[in-house]
C-alpha cells in the first residue's frame, strides 16, 4: 500500500515485522497444543517464545540463499534455541504457517474495518434523521422526478451499511478458518488434534478439509465484502459530486481552511475526495477479479495464487478502511444548501408535481387515459415555453374548471411527498 492512503491500524498490522510475529503466534500456538497433549515438555512453547529472533533483514540475508521465506524465518527465528528448537515447525509444510497466520491478519483488519463501519453507521443515521424533513428534488435518470427528503435519501445509504455489515461479519466468520494438516492436507505428520487445540488458542477453527492451502474461495468471499463496501460508499459519493456541481450546489463535500482547489482557478470548490473515493472503489471491485482467479489452482496446491495476495490483501484492507474513515468526516461536515433545494424547483418549472396533479384529475372523474394525455400536454406547454405549470394549469380551462385555486396550490404543495417519511425511519429505530 502507498504511504499517502495508509492508516493506522492496519498500516502496522500488515507491515513485515508483524507478518513475521504472525507466523511467529502460529508457530507457538502449535508446540503449546503440542505441550497440552503430551507431544513435548512443559515450558517448551515459553523457551521458544522468549529466545526467538525475529530480525527483517536477518531473514531476507538468509532468504537471499535459500530462496524460501519462510525456511528463512525459521532459521532465522530458532538461531538463539537448545533443544526445543526441534519442536519448532515439527510436522508442519510452509502453509501450515503462512495460510494461518493470513487468516490471524484478515480476521484482525475485518475486525477494525468493522469497527470503523459502526463509526460511519452512527454519523449516516444522525445526518438522515437531522434532515429527515428537509425537502428536496428527488432524480430518476439525472432528470427532476419527485420531491422526497434528503434525509430519506441519506438513509438509503444507511441501510446498504447495515447490509455490509452482516456480509462483513460473515465474511469474518468465514476468513477465521485455518489449517495445520501437512503437505497436502491428510494430517500425515501431525494430528488434527493438535491442528484443533492450537487453532483454538489463536481464535481460528479448522477447515473441514484442505489441501496444502486453506481453500480460496473464502478469501474470495472476504475481497467481496470489501468491494461491496466500495461500492456503498462510491455511490454516495458519486450523489454529493453530483450535487456540488455549480449549477446544483445542494450538497458540498468540507472544504477546510487553508484547502486550494486548484493551481490555476482560486475560485474552485472540487469534490476531491468524493472523486478519490470513486476510484478507489475500482481498485476494490478489481481485487475481487483476483481473488475469484486465486481459488483455482493446481492440485493439491500450486504458488500462482500467493504473489497476488501478497498485493492484494494488505491494499484492499487498508483501501476500504481508508474509505470508510474518510466517508465518517465526510458525511459528518457535508455542507447542505437547503434554500438551495428549494430553488431548484423553478429549474424544472414544478413539472415534479405532474403526477399527483393527474391522480387528482382522475379522482374527480378522469380516466387514467385521459388524465396522462392531459397533464402531459400541460406539462410539456410548461417545459417548452419555460411557463411555471400551476400556472398553466389554473390557466386551463379543462382543469381550472375541476379546481379551485386553493385545490391548485394544495396539490402542488412538496410537504405531501413526506406523509410517509416517519413511518421508513421508524425502522431504524
Amino acid at each position: 500500500m502507498i504511504e499517502r492512503y495508509a492508516m493506522q491500524p492496519l498500516k502496522d498490522l500488515w507491515n513485515e515485522e508483524n507478518q513475521y510475529k504472525r507466523w511467529l503466534e502460529v508457530e507457538v500456538s502449535v508446540v503449546k497444543a503440542f505441550e497440552k497433549c503430551g507431544q513435548a515438555p512443559a515450558g517448551t512453547a515459553q523457551q521458544i517464545l522468549s529466545k526467538a529472533v525475529i530480525d527483517v533483514q536477518k531473514i531476507h540475508e538468509i532468504e537471499a540463499v535459500v530462496d524460501h521465506d519462510v525456511i528463512a524465518f525459521i532459521n532465522c527465528a530458532t538461531q538463539n534455541m537448545g533443544d526445543e528448537a526441534r519442536y519448532f515447525h515439527k510436522g508442519m509444510t510452509s502453509s501450515d504457517v503462512v495460510d494461518t497466520a493470513l487468516s490471524l491478519a484478515l480476521k484482525r483488519s475485518g475486525l477494525v474495518i468493522k469497527q470503523e463501519l459502526e463509526k460511519f453507521e452512527e454519523v449516516l443515521k444522525e445526518q438522515a434523521f437531522k434532515y429527515k424533513d428537509t425537502i428536496t428534488i428527488g432524480r430518476t435518470h439525472g432528470i427532476h422526478a419527485e420531491p422526497t427528503s434528503f434525509g430519506l435519501k441519506l438513509l438509503s445509504y444507511l441501510a446498504e451499511v447495515q447490509r455490509n455489515k452482516i456480509r462483513l461479519d460473515a465474511a469474518i466468520e468465514n476468513i477465521s478458518y485455518a489449517k495445520i494438516s501437512g503437505a497436502v492436507g491428510n494430517y500425515a505428520n501431525i494430528d488434527p488434534e493438535i491442528e484443533k487445540q492450537a487453532l483454538h488458542m489463536i481464535g481460528l477453527k479448522p477447515c473441514k478439509v484442505s489441501t496444502q492451502i486453506v481453500p480460496r474461495d473464502i478469501h474470495a468471499e472476504f475481497l467481496n465484502a470489501l468491494a461491496l463496501i466500495g461500492a456503498n460508499i462510491e455511490r454516495l459519493a458519486t450523489e454529493i459530486r453530483h450535487l456540488q456541481k455549480t449549477e446544483v450546489l445542494e450538497a458540498q463535500e468540507p472544504f477546510k481552511k487553508g484547502q486550494r482547489g486548484s493551481s490555476a482557478m482560486p475560485h474552485k470548490k472540487n469534490p476531491i475526495l468524493c472523486e478519490r473515493l470513486c476510484g478507489m472503489s475500482r481498485m476494490l471491485r478489481s481485487y475481487t477479479v483476483a481473488g475469484y482467479e486465486d481459488t483455482i489452482l493446481w492440485h493439491e496446491r500450486d504458488i500462482s495464487h500467493s504473489s497476488v495476495e501478497r498485493m492484494v490483501f494488505p491494499d484492499a484492507t487498508m483501501i476500504v478502511y481508508y474509505m470508510i474513515s474518510k466517508s465518517v468526516w465526510l458525511i459528518k461536515n457535508l455542507v447542505v444548501y437547503e434554500n438551495k433545494m428549494k430553488e431548484n424547483f423553478k429549474a424544472s418549472h414544478n413539472l415534479v408535481f405532474s403526477q399527483r396533479l393527474m391522480l387528482a384529475m382522475i379522482d374527480k372523474g378522469f380516466s387514467r387515459e385521459d388524465s396522462y394525455k392531459l397533464i402531459q400536454e400541460l406539462s410539456m406547454k410548461s417545459w417548452n415555453e419555460s411557463l411555471d405549470l400551476m400556472r398553466v394549469v389554473l390557466n386551463d380551462e379543462r382543469t381550472s374548471s375541476k379546481f379551485n385555486e386553493n385545490e391548485i396550490k394544495e396539490i402542488f404543495d412538496p410537504t405531501y411527498y413526506l406523509r410517509n417519511i416517519e413511518e421508513v425511519f421508524k425502522r431504524f429505530l
